[in-house]
């Protein structure tokens, strides 16, 4: 399946090289399409993976992943073109998270919003699915990281077909089946958002970002 990666950090490097390892095509999108570390990751990967701008990437890809700092998600998905995006699958990994104040940062869209509805509003013709927002890159492609992988990821979105899709990409990333909480509509990005700033308070006290959520009942 070929895939468009937004986003040349840590997140999307991380993401882009589990799907290059896992044998799909795919496309790093930044700004321009002479982005030092989009280049950085294609030679990294020997050919099997390529890099433009946002517009050739979401052209490019029958999904989009969006790793881009959620401040600038938006902007980044109107420079990818509306009618390049129009009926794929958006996966939203992105938090807004705002640091024009400095450390701790703060939520830019909550409590009645969320960045998973501002770009789900404005891409009408998409079909977004909010995943992998509430923890480190690292546990997002090798949850086996930690306690053997039994711990949890949530997915939320309006097209079920959308979020069975990223399900089985969740699955080959190693998330058990039983872990992937379906918790409904993009409504729930909500939840899953303003859960980052206890995440940020729990990485400063344990300088430690392998951790994640395990639901016992």
């Amino acid at each position: 399946m070929k895939i468009a990666v937004f986003g040349t950090g840590n997140v999307g490097d991380t993401i882009g090289s589990k799907l290059v390892e896992l044998g799909h095509p795919v496309m790093m999108g930044s700004r321009t399409n002479d982005n030092e570390k989009a280049k950085a990751f294609v030679a990294k990967h020997n050919g099997k993976a390529s890099a433009g701008t946002f517009a050739d990437a979401a052209a490019f890809g029958e999904i989009v992943f969006n790793c881009t700092a959620g401040m600038g998600s938006i902007e980044a998905l109107k420079l990818a073109g509306e009618k390049n995006l129009d009926g794929k699958v958006i996966v939203d990994l992105a938090n807004s998270l705002d640091f024009s104040k400095g450390m701790p940062p703060s939520l830019a869209i909550v409590n009645t919003n969320s960045l998973g509805e501002e770009i789900q509003r404005t891409f009408p013709k998409t079909l977004v699915v909010k995943a992998l927002n509430t923890m480190w890159c690292g546990l997002m492609v090798n949850p086996a990281m930690i306690n053997g992988g039994d711990h949890n990821t949530f997915i939320c979105g309006n097209e079920a077909t959308a979020k069975e899709k990223v399900k089985e990409l969740l699955k080959s990333f190693g998330w058990l089946e039983k872990n992937i909480l379906d918790l409904g509509d993009i409504t729930k990005a909500r939840g899953t958002e303003m859960y980052l700033p206890l995440w940020l308070s729990i990485y400063g006290a344990t300088n430690n970002g392998a951790f994640n959520i395990r639901i016992v009942s």
